[in-house]
This record gives structure tokens, C-alpha cells and sequence, in this order.
């Protein structure tokens, strides 16, 4: 069985989520292609030798729904055929993505596996009228469509 080490640890800078702040212009896609780029190019990978990018985010809606890691690890401009998933945990969400490049690694499915996250907070339809915004079941933590 291989070990799984890591090897880097990089985020993309804190900023608030509100209207006109840092980053409420930045699509998270962008945000996390710009994550990819500066570890890829930091440690000197072959981005065409990475096996999978596996991204862990939780409020997958609007601009973070359809796959952000996929598209993130695009916009970077990084070869297509290098798979990706998109994992949802609630606060957890990137620390599975970890869990699950570390399997692979030690199952022998991976050689070099990206584990990272999004979550764009100001992008999270929380803040919208309430006609629109994501609601909560009494008694349950999964999402229901709006009334």
C-alpha cells in the first residue's frame, strides 16, 4: 500500500461577503483556478501527470453548481483530460476531499491527486428575498426548493 503524504497547502485570500467587498466580482471558479495555478506552478507538477482534482463545496448553487473544480481546473487552462469531482459535506466539505485523494493514493488508484475547495460566500443565495432563497426543512439539513 502506497502513503499518501501532502505535499503543499495553499488559500486563496479572506474577504467579507458582502456588496462591493474583495471578491464579490470574482466568479469562485476564477478564485480557485487562481488557487490551482499558483500550487501547480509552486511545486513544479505536470499539471497533465495530476490523476483527479477532487473540490469539496458545499453550497453547490447558482455560479458553484456544475462542477467548480472541473471548471476551475479549465480556466487555469490545464489539460482536459484530467478528471474532477465535486464532493458536498456540510462543513466538511474540502477535508473529504482530502479523505478521498488519500484513499485513492493508498488503494494505488492515484499518483497525484489536487484536493481543494470553494465556497463563495457572497454567490450563496442567502441573502436574496425570501421568494428565492434557499430553504431549510423543519427537521432536516438538505436543501428544499423555494415555495
Amino acid at each position: 500500500m502506497k502513503n499518501p503524504v501532502i505535499v503543499d497547502a495553499i488559500r486563496s485570500p479572506l474577504g467579507r461577503s458582502k456588496p462591493g467587498s474583495l471578491f464579490t466580482e470574482m466568479h469562485p471558479t476564477e478564485l480557485l483556478a487562481q488557487v490551482l495555478k499558483a500550487l501547480v506552478e509552486r511545486n513544479g507538477i505536470d499539471p497533465g501527470s495530476v490523476d483527479d482534482v477532487i473540490t469539496g463545496c458545499v453550497s453547490q448553487v447558482g455560479e458553484q453548481s456544475g462542477s467548480p473544480g472541473r471548471i476551475a481546473w479549465l480556466a487555469a487552462g490545464f489539460p482536459e483530460h484530467v478528471p474532477s469531482t465535486t464532493v458536498e459535506r456540510k462543513c466538511g466539505s474540502s477535508q473529504q476531499a482530502v479523505h478521498f485523494a488519500h484513499q485513492g493514493i493508498a488503494a494505488g488508484a492515484y499518483d497525484i491527486v489536487i484536493a481543494c475547495g470553494v465556497e463563495s460566500m457572497s454567490r450563496v443565495p442567502w441573502a436574496f428575498p425570501a421568494s428565492t432563497r434557499i430553504r431549510m426543512a423543519p427537521r432536516s439539513s438538505s436543501a428544499m426548493p423555494p415555495a
